[in-house]
């Protein structure tokens, strides 16, 4: 007798060993048709696995993750299937699911190309009409070795030779001869795979990720549960093109990079500009709520590091240098250890806490070339970071004073769509469970008190104490991790920080951790991505641009200009010798949010004529009522 026990806590029973899919049949003939996989006492098994034993069974379908997971999973094999089956002596590697698809990595002399891509996607329709079956082999390692060997596949071979040698290895079958090392679990057939799959480019990768290694090919694809679902994504991915922050940036005359230094932002007038906006910005929010500003080196020396632990788990990211007395240095990777440096100079009383400290501090990484992605993967990038020096007994205030602020912020921003993400205790952490329950509890209810969507990362937490991140969701349904707020219960103690107490006795402060942007580099990108470079008029790096009708009206529009500098609005004037529909365009272009037209009108009136951006209706407006209202608009978000 087999006894299966559903989520709800029924058990089935069953006379003999069963299969998953003889479970999903028993509990109702429409569950049979949508499953796909199982869970066998938490772990992830095919429909075709004989359960020998009473065990608690879950079945999965395309509508949770586990089912969407398999389905690009299975996609990936068919789609190595067909490369196979198209271009003989093609050698596959490692294909594995990611988000929103899967990719293959191939070994093939000759490129692929966009029609090759969709040769490809005709024979995997034509795998999946045919429902070929799969099977699930356990092989001997040596059996393995030699059989990957034999056929011409050294990579399998290799990765094979790296697996633990007490490992189980399963070799999957597709049809009659297809066939690839992998965990699974996989699909019964491929016809369960449906068509809503989509292969989306080619792109170079090192074997391995190595670029000492041979280039491959990877072929990236995409799959749903439904032709829907991958229409609406397919929608998605096609305007996150448009919004493309490199595309944009170049447009509108923000930044570039260079190889000579790759991760790095050359940032160009216009880009520097909306920068120094959100930096002013975020000054004035930090001021206003208590924060110290301060500055620290960004060259250490590695004994600082070693102290605070960075050395250990972070020192393969760290720049360093070895000057001539040998004397070992790190570019600081991060600014956490310089604070604590400045809160320790001086006595501290408990009656100095919470000291808020902030700091826009220049940070170096060092990210794999393969990695980097214009602003949003770079190795030099600014940190708003801030670091809160508190009692135990303070933790709870200033984690909501944080959070409010956090979330004002991104409100002000533009994203009033945010969801929290919490993180308790790791396995292996430092600190007393005492403190750890008190922070915990702390950062629970300040994530509770702002009543918005949040999940649970259970020990997903830093070893020095638990997190919130904090999500944005964006015009187009991306999500983005910025701000984060850590406490941590162990770098105080390490770098020597302490405060005397109300009772004269020595103890060490909590620190909280804060980033509101991150990386202001990277939440560039996300703002003009978010916003498709047409930026809030008050973060608009070129707000204004004054164009005269003929040169004879260009005293009157240099004129307006400087009235309008005057108060604080970034300006600029097109005196080229270019007709009108041209400036429009070309500003329009770069994502001016306003233009005003000045010819003989205008200058009769002392007015200006308003054309904003994406807008053909034009206003006339008496200058100075224009100044008035458009200070006020550049000063909205500031007060």
């Amino acid at each position: 007798m087999t006894n299966i026990t559903l989520p709800d806590g029924k058990i089935i029973k069953f006379k003999k060993p069963v299969t998953g899919s003889e479970v999903a049949e028993k509990i109702s003939k429409s569950l049979a048709k949508q499953a796909l996989i199982m869970s066998v006492n938490g772990e992830l098994k095919d429909l075709y696995h004989t359960i020998k034993e009473d065990s608690s069974v879950k079945i999965f379908t395309a509508k949770d993750p586990e089912g969407l997971e398999v389905i690009r999973h299975d996609t990936a094999h068919i789609m190595a299937m067909a490369v196979q089956e198209l271009y003989p002596g093609t050698q596959v590697t490692i294909g594995p699911v990611i988000e929103n698809g899967f990719y293959y990595d191939f070994a093939r002399k000759e490129p692929f190309t966009s029609e090759d891509l969709n040769k490809i996607e005709k024979r995997m329709s034509e795998i999946v009409d045919k429902d070929v079956k799969t099977k699930r082999e356990i092989w001997e390692r040596e059996k393995a070795i030699n059989h990957f060997k034999k056929i011409g596949e050294k990579y399998k071979a290799e990765i094979i030779e790296s697996i633990p040698k007490n490992e189980e290895l399963s070799i999957y079958h597709h049809g009659e001869t297809w066939h690839d090392l992998c965990r699974g679990p996989h699909l019964v057939s491929s016809g369960k795979i449906g068509k809503a799959f989509k292969l989306t480019k080619v792109s170079g990768a090192y074997w391995r990720g190595d670029s000492k290694n041979e280039m491959l090919q990877r072929i990236y694809g995409t799959g749903w549960a439904n032709q829907k679902d991958l229409d609406n994504y397919l929608k998605r991915i096609e305007e996150a093109e448009k919004r493309d922050h490199r595309k944009l940036g170049k447009e509108m005359d923000l930044f570039h990079f260079r190889e000579e230094s790759p991760g790095s932002v050359f940032w160009h007038e216009k880009g520097w500009s909306l920068f120094q906006k959100l930096v002013d910005y975020m000054r004035d929010r930090q001021k206003k709520a208590g924060y110290k500003e301060i500055n620290t080196p960004e060259i250490l020396d590695r004994s600082l590091w070693e102290k605070s632990g960075h050395w250990d788990k972070f020192g393969e990211h760290m720049y360093t240098s070895t000057t001539p007395d040998e004397k070992v240095f790190a570019i600081k990777p991060m600014n956490c250890p310089g604070c604590v440096q400045v809160f320790n100079q001086g006595l501290k009383s408990y009656r100095d806490l919470p000291l808020k400290m902030s700091e826009f501090g220049k940070v170096h990484r060092y990210e794999p070339s393969g990695a980097l992605h214009g602003l949003m993967r770079v190795r030099a990038f600014t940190q708003d970071d801030a670091h809160i020096f508190c009692t135990e007994e303070q933790i709870t205030e200033e984690s909501l004073s944080v959070t409010n602020l956090i979330l004002d912020i991104y409100k002000d921003l533009g994203f009033k769509n945010v969801i929290l993400k919490y993180s308790d205790r790791p396995e292996v952490r430092v600190g007393d469970d005492k403190v750890w329950d008190k922070s915990e509890s702390a950062l629970l209810d300040a994530v509770k008190a702002t009543k918005l969507e949040y999940t649970i990362n259970k020990g997903e937490g830093a070893f020095y104490g638990p997190k919130i991140e904090f999500v944005l969701r964006d015009a187009i349904g991306r999500d983005w991790q910025c701000g984060t707020l850590q406490v941590d219960l162990n770098l105080p103690e390490r770098l020597g920080a302490s405060f005397v107490d109300k009772d004269g006795a020595k103890k060490v402060p909590v620190m909280l951790h804060r980033a509101l942007f991150g990386s202001l580099e990277r939440f560039i990108g996300i703002l003009i991505e978010n916003y498709a470079g047409k930026l809030p008029f008050w973060i608009s790096p070129l707000q204004i641009v004054v164009i005269p009708v003929s040169d004879e009206f260009d005293k009157y529009a240099i004129d307006v200009a400087n009235k309008l500098r005057n108060v604080g609005l970034n300006c600029e004037v097109d005196l080229k010798n270019h007709n009108l529909n041209y400036k429009i365009r070309e500003h329009s272009l770069t994502k001016v949010p306003v233009l005003l037209i000045c010819g003989k009108k205008e200058v009769d009136s002392d007015s200006v004529t308003i054309r904003k951006l994406d807008n053909k209706k034009q206003e006339n407006m008496k200058l100075k009522e224009f100044i008035k209202k458009y200070s006020a608009l550049n000063q909205a978000s500031l007060n």
